[in-house]
């Protein structure tokens, strides 16, 4: 056995795995009435070897089978709203049993977890984290991690699309990789991401297009305890502006009371591989003084968004914790970052109206049209702390002045403790808006523990936002 000489793995495996289970099932994709699934297998490199795919409704004793050639296939004819048992198997061989649920769901399926599937339990048992990125040649790529409230929180699965995002396939697996950001600089693939939660701030590269990642680099150091004080980086906009990357880090831990706000940024032209190349500015606490803050016990900002004010200053525009204080929601808060002196503590700049301010959202600037845009759970009524079933885009002219320009999503009459599209994460594409949505559907666990990893588009959004354009 020798040690990993990279960050990526197909797949990862605990060092005790005896290949118990040679092959592995390593994406899932249910609809209505089929299953896509694909699979690896670590012993053989045989071209055109032949499987069987074995499946059959969760509970029942008799099964279907199916012979396929290849690694990827779709089961089709399956009742719908139903849980089925799927492996595969090529001789004696077989994957461990995996789960899935037909039944619809809205966009385009990336990957799937079914609540009872213990696959990942390592990490955990739902999907959330998604990152977004388009390479040079035009491919998708889609990442997300597997999580659980005090699991290990470790492991991050990457899928790639050739099609702008009508099909995907399975790419690799990240480990350790928590909170991960997919973005491009200089022509290669980069994963800004966490080793776990509150665990060291890691940076890792990739020259072929996310196939493989070589051994991350250690920025920060953490505690590696949800319980204690460590980084926290969330898949938040990598922002280039006055010669320099800029994107946001909080410092704390939620049973410590909340976080503090950073910005993390290193030279353009540097190596970004090589810590000392940088940055962090020291964390700046939330202060309830702050002009127009809310009234009541605010346990402050998380997973802001590096940002260019019309002013040409680097803004952290960040999420408020609003929950029981007056006014409750529909609130964001600025820091600005010093671009001469990048690693002095922000500076308080302005709170604004912002509605969808009480899940994650991400804020980017679009160059064709000089817009701000956001992707943000839109809230209905009085009593919706948890709602994240409406997802809407929201546009300002400013960063200060924002307004909804259309609901993307509206499953408002579905069960708000069962369904939601959350923490999206979007990048612009030509004419459209593409996003990656961590979506809770179709017997989820709850809202907030998805099984699913979904992909839209919104086609010719600028005509949403200008409708005379």
């Amino acid at each position: 056995m020798k040690p990993a000489d990279t960050w990526s793995c197909r797949p990862y495996r605990q060092l005790d795995d005896e290949l118990d289970f040679p092959l592995t099932v390593c994406r899932l994709a249910p609809g209505r009435d089929t299953i896509e699934l694909e699979w690896l297998d670590e012993t053989s490199r045989q071209a055109g070897r032949e499987y069987e795919v074995r499946y059959k409704p969760a509970g029942v004793d008799c099964c279907a089978a199916v012979k396929v050639s290849g690694n990827k296939t779709v089961l089709g004819g399956l009742l719908p709203d139903t849980d089925y048992e799927v492996l595969v198997a090529a001789g004696c061989q077989t994957s461990r049993t995996r789960l899935a649920r037909t039944g619809f769901v809205p966009g385009t399926v990336v990957n799937y977890l079914h609540p009872a599937d213990t696959a990942y339990q390592f990490s955990g048992r739902y999907l959330c984290s998604p990152s977004l990125v388009k390479l040079p040649d035009g491919a998708l790529l889609a990442s997300m991690d597997v999580y659980a409230s005090k699991a290990p929180q470790n492991l991050t699965l990457i899928f790639r699309s050739e099609d702008n995002g009508a099909s995907w396939h399975y790419l690799t697996d990240l480990f350790p990789c928590f909170w991960g950001k997919l973005f491009v600089h200089q022509g290669d693939v980069y994963m800004l991401a966490m080793s776990t939660e509150y665990g060291d701030l890691l940076i890792g590269r990739s020259t072929d297009g996310g196939r493989t990642f070589c051994k991350p680099e250690v920025l920060f150091r953490g505690s590696c305890s949800y319980a204690e004080k460590g980084p926290h980086k969330a898949p938040m906009p990598v922002t280039a502006h006055a010669g320099r990357l800029w994107t946001a880090v909080d410092y704390g831990a939620w049973s410590m009371g909340g976080h503090a706000s950073c910005l993390l940024s290193i030279d353009e032209n540097e190596d970004l591989m090589k810590a000392e190349n940088w940055a962090l500015t020291k964390p700046l606490a939330y202060n309830p003084d702050w002009e127009g803050a809310v009234k009541g016990p605010s346990r402050g900002l998380l997973e802001g968004s590096a940002v260019v004010s019309p002013a040409g200053d680097i803004i952290n525009f960040l999420g408020y914790r609003t929950n029981d204080c007056i006014p409750d929601r529909d609130r964001a808060v600025m820091l600005k970052g010093d671009t001469d002196n990048p690693e002095n503590k922000l500076a308080f700049h302005k709170i604004v109206d912002f509605c969808g301010n009480r899940a994650k959202f991400s804020v980017l600037r679009d160059e064709v049209s000089g817009l701000y845009f956001s992707v943000v759970n839109r809230l209905q009524g009085a009593n919706t702390r948890g709602m994240r079933n409406i997802v809407s885009l929201s546009a300002s002219p400013d960063l200060e002045h924002w307004r909804i320009v259309c609901d993307l999503l509206d499953y408002s009459s579905a069960d708000p403790a069962k369904v939601a599209f959350q923490y999206v994460d979007f990048i612009f594409d030509g004419e459209d808006l593409l996003f990656l949505s961590r979506t809770a559907f179709n017997n989820a666990a709850s809202f907030h523990d998805s099984n699913y990893c979904t992909f839209h588009k919104v086609a010719d959004f600028r005509r949403l936002a200008m409708p005379g354009r």
